[in-house]
């Protein structure tokens, strides 16, 4: 049995007396064993740190939002891999639609991205997802499949079985508006098919996709009991410690 995930990405918000008051607050109302969940806070760079001394004794794990491919250099403004390893980091999001709507992302800079992390041993969630334009016509099942192949190119079955996927609809993020469970659990599931096909069906049985988009605890439970949605990758949920419990308790019963 695959273990849900939830991961938190908390963008650009908060500052650090929020993210310390984050972590009080999650000490405070946490009261389940959440053990068979993996709970991720994937947070600004500023702030990874702080989330790493601080959450030491809680069950979460911390994880960043982008990265750069290369281990150092002349990369003004950017952060390694090894950085992120050296500060406790050991999830990295990868690809999100809006580095790659705003910050020139593209499926070649994902796949080295995949590569680096995996080489440093930071799991990647690799986000993939169609725009409005995109599903209307009919091209989702081929976008999010191309997506897939280009992130996943040139690695073994074992490095693929060590990625996750999230699958974000372009037009769910952030606009209140959410896939149906259906919708979720038809892409999810198309998208495990086409692990099967990179990889074998064995790797694609035991990988872990996610839903990302507009994801909240009203809705979370109906988005993972289906067969295929193996938890979420959560945005302005994740900002308040309740809230975002409340999705990792959810995701206990899943």
């Amino acid at each position: 049995m695959r273990k849900k995930v939830i991961a938190g990405n908390w963008k650009m918000n908060k500052l650090l007396s929020e993210t310390k008051s984050f972590v009080a607050d999650v000490k405070q109302q946490l009261s389940k064993d959440i053990s068979n969940v993996e709970a991720i806070i994937c947070a600004p760079f500023p702030y990874l740190h702080t989330l790493a001394s601080q959450m030491k004794d809680l069950p979460l794990h911390i994880g960043a939002q982008t990265m750069h491919y290369e281990d150092s250099g002349a990369f003004t403004g950017e952060v390694s891999p090894m950085m992120l390893k050296d500060i406790g980091a050991t999830y990295v999001i990868i690809g999100h639609s809006e580095r790659r709507a705003y910050f020139n992302e593209t499926d070649e800079t994902v796949n080295r991205k995949v590569k680096a992390a995996l080489t440093h041993h930071l799991t990647p969630i690799v986000c993939v997802g169609e725009t409005l334009n995109q599903r209307e016509s009919g091209q989702t099942k081929q976008h999010v499949a191309n997506q897939v192949k280009a992130a996943l190119n040139g690695l073994t079955n074992d490095e693929i079985s060590q990625v996750m996927i999230a699958y974000e609809p372009i037009w769910a993020i952030g606009t209140g508006k959410t896939a149906s469970s259906e919708e979720a659990n038809d892409v999810c599931s198309h998208i495990r098919d086409i692990i099967s096909q990179v990889a074998n069906e064995n790797v694609a049985e035991q990988f872990i996709i996610q839903y990302g988009g507009s994801v909240k605890p009203e809705n979370i439970e109906e988005l993972l009991n289906k067969e295929n949605v193996d938890g979420a990758l959560v945005g302005g949920a994740s900002l308040s410690a309740r809230s975002f419990i409340q999705l990792v308790e959810a995701a206990c019963h899943g």
